[in-house]
């Protein structure tokens, strides 16, 4: 037996009034999430727990069964891990966003106008370059991965995830200056590092010719999510399984990195709207096939149209997601084969944030219990017989039924 994990970031919403008052998900036509509903036992999903909005990083680390309030290290160290960066155990890595603040270090746009990808690369190899000929008392390692987003790792001696974040969390409001969360001078010491590359990192930025031509100039480094690399035992271990990652979001990449999970590239997934969905679905198929017994597929855009405020687009890609995931369930094998579709978090269209509400989940495959929900949404998959859950349960239920459990007592 083998399963195919996908999961929609975002997906879930709020009604939305453009929309009649209907989620995203209930607008759209989405037949074979609906095929998988009606042949399948639903119910909706506590990511982390009623009426907390999670992180991205937390709400897959629980997806996976890991207890995010035990294991949960910090946001930076797993995109640090996703980016392809080695992490010792004092190491301590950055989530960081290139954006555009004006001379009053008021932050003006906090992703810099979405910077594509091959823009932000030429800035941070101008970064690496500078970063060579600069002495912080500590090696710097700085890398970009997906439009806006990088990745910094502080390694050396005495460092400390016990400090502050310097993005101010909206548009608008000026750059935080890092400070200590405790009385450590570990934490001393790295807040004060992180002050000094801040301003460092914006005269390079600010010098670079390729801002004076951007229209939203990538000119500051947003610090946040200091973290250092969380002990998880891998999902080889608990399970007896082979599983894989098909992802385009670094974090994504490390949460699945850190369980245990090989990680897929897969030519043309970008993690926005133009990714090639169809491509990922195939070599997802691919996988199950050459022996993998679990495939954990990440797709993202459906959390950025709601980031975006828009409400069509996310109708519209969740619609291009069907389309692509009724290619893959015709091409799979219903007779040793699991599908589980879910979302990692709430993300509102309205607010633009990541809110606390459930999100819905459908599991289909050969011994399921079939429910009597036909339809593929946050209220249909309310009345389903997996009732509501913690993320945490979706994992054991899924590997029972691959028959990787043991037994509890005798």
């Amino acid at each position: 037996m083998k399963a195919l994990f996908v999961v929609l970031d975002g997906m879930a919403d709020r009604p939305v009034a453009e929309l009649g008052r209907k989620t995203p998900l209930q607008a759209a036509r989405t037949p074979n999430m609906d095929r998988l509903a009606r042949s399948g036992a639903c119910g909706i999903v506590d990511p982390v727990a009623p009426g907390i909005p999670p992180g991205s990083d937390v709400a897959n680390m629980a997806l996976l069964g890991y207890d995010p309030h035990e294991h949960y290290t910090g946001r930076g160290a797993l995109e640090a891990l996703g980016a392809g960066l080695d992490l010792g155990p004092g190491d301590v890595a950055f989530r960081c966003n290139f954006a555009t603040v004006n001379e009053n270090g008021v932050v003006l746009d906090r992703r810099a106008g979405r910077i594509s990808t091959e823009n932000a690369s030429v800035l941070a190899e101008a970064i690496r370059e500078a970063l060579e000929e600069a002495d912080f008392g500590v090696e710097v390692k700085f890398v970009n991965t997906v439009q806006h987003r990088a990745v910094l790792v502080l390694k050396g001696e005495a460092l400390s995830r016990a400090i502050s974040d310097t993005d101010p969390k909206e548009n608008g409001k000026p750059l935080k200056k890092c400070v200590p969360l405790d009385s450590s001078p570990e934490a001393k010491k790295t807040a004060d590092i992180v002050n000094n590359l801040s301003e460092f990192l914006m005269k390079v930025l600010r010098e670079h010719p390729l801002n004076k031509e951007l229209e939203r100039p990538a000119n500051a480094i947003l610090f946040r999510g200091a973290g250092t690399l969380p002990d998880l035992r891998p999902l080889s271990e608990l399970y007896s399984i082979r599983g894989a990652c098909i992802s385009a979001v670094a974090l994504v990449k490390g949460v699945c990195k850190a369980a245990g999970l090989d990680i897929l590239d897969v030519p043309g997934a970008t993690g926005s709207y133009d990714t090639n969905l169809d491509a990922k679905f195939s070599r997802a198929l691919e996988a199950l096939n050459e022996g993998y017994d679990l495939m954990f597929v990440h797709i993202k855009a459906t959390d950025v149209a709601s980031h975006d405020h828009d409400a069509a687009k996310k109708v519209w890609f969740l619609e291009r997601v069907d389309e692509a995931l009724g290619k893959a369930l015709d091409a799979l094998s219903t007779e040793d084969t699991y599908v589980l579709i879910t979302s990692d978090h709430t993300t509102s269209v309205r607010t633009g944030k990541h809110e606390g509400d459930p999100v819905p989940a459908a599991l289909a495959g050969p011994e399921v219990r079939v429910d009597a929900v036909e339809r593929f949404d946050e209220i249909n998959c309310s009345r389903g017989s997996l009732c509501r859950l913690r993320g945490i349960d979706l994992m054991p239920i899924l590997m029972n039924l691959l028959g990787k459990v043991e037994r509890f007592g005798f």
